[in-house]
């Protein structure tokens, strides 16, 4: 009989409890082969695996795998069933090659266009980033191996990554930047979680309480273990205090020592570290216990998958008729990225593989295209000769398509960009194409939005971020007809970098970021500044069209502990066949005040149905009352506030096709401090408090015209001029009674507000 957990904790040694927490290698656990203890290993794959080659003792001398679409892509899809899909195929292929923990996903919120490793996240949206997110972790652990979800937290800039302190209010934290984490641990329970490098308001987040075990475990209940992520650990003990499980990829000893010798001076409870050898043993023996199920996959099936992922994900941006491309059209390919595709980022998720390209794709479909370079894949350069041929081409062409995007050396883990712009050779040659041809197709391979000057001179738009090795059968499907496009942007492209909302913040000085923009991320930034934008969040064009019908709400009044579903009919009102991601948004239309502005509106669901031409489906949500709340950080919870909320269903953020009213009927009101500097407008706002405020009111406007007529002007008016002021300055004119009536008027209202 196997020991259990407890027995193996208790016959370690205290240098073996303090070897188990950190890595014996870069990729590996330690061992205690004395009690039967296996090592596990573990290996980067957001998007594929990058394991290294047996015998190797470079960790960056990878095996050959399947290249998925990065997250940027994936996220496009809006379909955590696919994100399952891949996951699923990650964790076995993962199996195969003997790792039992991926690391991934990477789920932090696109604060900035900018931010480096943008194309390895899902969304400036955390309801989006956590379903998905969710999806990929359930994948993967159904194969018998774990993921490690990362990087928490507030890690959303690569500048000064490993020291910077991320400087984000309660309200912005809870409802912006932990989202994500908190649905994929309570839908998805991964192994891991991976501690983030950089500092959350003052503390790292290796050595983070709050963040490690008040939230995570405390209030999510995660039950696996912390792991850090490559050369995070900043302070060993106190991490191990805060809970930080596993240093990765360990420190030669140099930390294990630490830990042994804080134990035993007394600076650290010895029970603390059993208790993190016990996290770590409970996943450890999970894992090699599910290494040994059969471990077989199918590289051309995945391949498959790959690409049909892809095809899933790709965007229809712009389309005034020159797609899909058709048979017996003269059509030329411009740009290197359509024979040498750019389809994944730099750093840590690169995996190696080989892609299919767009002109690969072509040839094998017999498409009768041409192909002129244009300009390079891999830096800004221009040349006019090449420039020339392409511009020729394109004017005696019937359509012209451009494979433009970022060169590796633009966008990679490490670094954060300068700008938003493309290489300006290709910005320069999309111009001059589109100046000839009014059939001009861009197709963008980037992992984050990139300004487009000449937007409104091409004909179509196709964006296919970074959408791993199938990218080029994708595009094929895509371009001519074979595939209906349904992919949605999973982020606001914004019309230029200036726009942005933390423009002046990010990425700070070096030493701190400051999230001044608050819980104005992405579209809750560009709504409630009206701004135009190049494209919303959410917007996606198709080659048929949907209708929306019949909404309804299952009830117009939701209570306090209660749910309400909301349906919708959605038909395929064209000539092919389709998939619509239908989107449910929640507008606060109560009028309450909130600290830190009312956003106008947030997703609160999507889903992605396919549909035959004349087919329709009834789409069902669920709303609770969470659904409904913001963060309150006065109570250090969610709060909605009682009163109309409107329920938006629609094809984009900016494209809403039916608004549904409800009502709120909760009772729950949130703490309100009374004092003399107390302003009229927050009293009168408070149900609580607004009758005895207009009572004084009414008492000081009678007394002020004594008691005659109408007075200098109505209650409503009097109200709106003692908006601003406070209960001192409304007693001010009340002469000598004027302290024992505010001190009547406080006690009224303390009473009111217990």
């Amino acid at each position: 009989m196997n020991p259990t957990v407890q027995e193996l904790v208790a016959a370690l040694t205290l240098e073996e409890k303090a070897g188990l927490c950190s890595g014996a290698d870069f990729w590996h656990t330690k061992a205690v082969a004395r009690l039967g203890i296996p090592a596990i290993k573990v290996s980067d794959g957001p998007h594929g695996l990058r394991t290294q080659r047996e015998g190797s003792t470079d960790p960056n001398d990878s095996i050959e795998a399947v290249c998925f679409p990065a997250g940027c892509a994936a996220a496009a899809s809006f379909d955590p069933a696919l994100t399952r899909r891949m996951g699923a195929a990650l964790g076995r292929e993962a199996r195969a090659n003997g790792v039992q923990i991926l690391l991934g996903p990477a789920v932090n919120i696109k604060r900035s266009p900018l931010c480096g490793r943008n194309f390895e996240y899902y969304s400036e949206d955390p309801y989006l980033a956590g379903e998905l997110a969710a999806g990929f972790i359930n994948g993967v652990q159904s194969e018998g191996v774990g993921t490690s979800i990362k990087h928490f937290a507030a890690n959303d800039q690569e500048t000064r990554r490993l020291s910077v302190n991320s400087r984000v209010d309660e309200r912005t934290l809870q409802e912006i930047y932990l989202p994500a984490f908190e649905t994929a641990v309570k839908k998805a329970r991964p192994w891991t979680v991976m501690c983030s490098y950089n500092r959350l308001n003052g503390a790292y987040a290796s050595e983070n309480k709050p963040l490690l075990t008040d939230i995570l475990r405390g209030a999510w209940g995660f039950d696996g273990f912390v792991m850090s992520d490559w050369g995070a650990v900043n302070d060993r003990v106190k991490g191990i205090a805060a809970g930080l499980e596993l240093e990765m990829p360990g420190s030669q000893g140099v930390n294990d020592r630490r830990l042994i010798d804080a134990v035993r001076s007394g600076a650290l409870d010895e029970a603390v570290l059993d208790r993190a050898v016990t996290r770590i043993l409970n996943i450890v023996l999970l894992a090699a216990d599910l290494a040994q199920r059969p471990a077989a996959f199918d590289r051309a099936a995945h391949h498959r998958l790959a690409a049909e992922l892809a095809a899933q994900s790709g965007v229809l941006l712009r389309n005034l008729g020159a797609l899909p491309l058709h048979r017996g059209q003269k059509v030329v390919y411009i740009g290197a990225y359509a024979d040498r595709p750019r389809y994944q980022g730099g750093g840590s998720s690169h995996v190696n593989t080989t892609a299919v390209s767009a002109l690969d794709a072509a040839l094998l479909h017999d498409r009768m295209v041409q192909y002129v370079e244009g300009f390079p894949a891999d830096r800004d350069q221009r040349d006019e000769t090449e420039f020339l041929r392409a511009v020729t081409a394109a004017e005696a062409a019937d359509v012209a398509v451009i494979f433009a995007g970022l060169p590796d050396s633009f966008e990679s883990e490490g670094g954060d960009r300068r700008h938003m712009r493309l290489p300006d050779c290709q910005n320069n040659l999309i111009a001059r194409v589109a100046a000839v041809q009014k059939n001009t197709v861009v197709v963008l391979h980037t992992g984050a939005p990139v300004e487009c000057p000449w937007a409104d001179d091409v004909s179509s738009v196709l964006c296919m971020y970074l959408a791993g090795e199938g990218v080029g059968e994708a595009e094929d499907a895509l371009l001519w007809g074979d595939a209906d496009p349904c992919g949605r942007l999973p982020e606001t492209w914004p019309l230029r970098l200036e726009d942005t909302p933390c423009y002046l913040d990010f990425p700070g000085d070096g030493v701190t970021a400051d999230y001044r923009e608050g819980v104005y991320v992405g579209y809750r930034w560009y709504d409630a500044r009206r701004m135009p934008v190049r494209w919303p969040f959410g917007h996606g064009l198709s080659y048929t069209g949907y209708v929306y019908r019949n909404a309804v709400l299952s009830a117009d009044t939701l209570a306090e502990q209660g749910l309400v579903t909301v349906q919708v009919t959605v038909k395929n009102s064209g000539a092919m066949q389709g998939a619509e991601v239908v989107q449910l948004y929640v507008a606060d239309a109560t009028g309450t005040p909130v600290a830190g502005g009312r956003v106008p509106q947030v997703l609160r669901g999507f889903q992605k149905i396919a549909l035959q031409p004349g087919e329709e489906q009834v789409v069902t949500f669920t709303l609770t009352p969470r659904d409904l709340s913001h963060y309150d950080a006065a109570l250090h919870d969610w709060y909605a506030a009682p009163g109309r909320y409107e329920i938006r269903i629609g094809h984009s953020s900016r494209d809403i096709r039916v608004t549904l009213p409800l009502h709120y009927a909760g009772t729950r009101l949130p703490p309100l401090q009374v004092d003399e500097t107390t302003p009229l407008g927050i009293l009168l706002a408070d149900p609580r408090t607004a009758p005895v405020v207009q009572h004084a009111l009414r008492a000081e406007t009678a007394a002020m015209t004594n008691g005659g007529g109408d007075g200098l002007m109505p209650p409503e008016a009097m109200a709106q001029m003692f908006d601003a002021l406070t209960l001192r300055n409304m007693i001010n004119f009340g002469g000598p009674q004027a302290e024992e009536k505010l001190t009547k008027l406080l006690e009224t209202l303390q009473d009111a507000i217990k």
